[in-house]
């Protein structure tokens, strides 16, 4: 089964040696997602606003790639202070529907950039 690259430019530019995604077969794995503005590739201030922005650049690179925040079966999320656990929930809870996707939070010591939340996705397109 061979892989395919997915890239779009309304999400940021990876800022490694990383695709933003790669799919195989009728599988997406979406690299984590900083809370990177795509066009100035500035961080968004604060939890919240950062938490949103990786949530819209999950969801520009799911539709690069065919398809959604729908199709997603498992985040892992890691934050540098699970202090902001509830803000993340609500923010899951404003952009998905039931039955939710699995999910994994971890808090780390740091994320790149200084960021202060990353996520990261698995998509299953039908």
């Amino acid at each position: 089964m061979s892989k395919q690259i997915i890239h779009t430019d309304n999400a940021p530019a990876a800022v490694g040696t990383y695709s933003q995604a790669v799919k195989v077969g009728s599988t997406v794995y979406i690299s984590g997602q900083l809370g990177l503005d795509p066009v100035s590739m500035e961080l968004k201030d604060g939890f919240k606003a950062q938490a949103i922005q990786a949530m819209d650049n999950l969801q520009a690179i799911a539709a690069a790639a065919g398809g959604s925040l729908d199709d997603v079966v498992k985040f892992n999320v890691s934050l540098t202070d699970l202090a902001d656990f509830a803000t993340l929930n609500e923010i899951f809870n404003e952009r998905l529907t039931a039955p939710y996707p699995a999910r994994a939070a971890v808090q780390v010591a740091a994320l790149p950039k200084g960021g202060v939340v990353e996520i990261e996705a698995i998509l299953h397109l039908a």
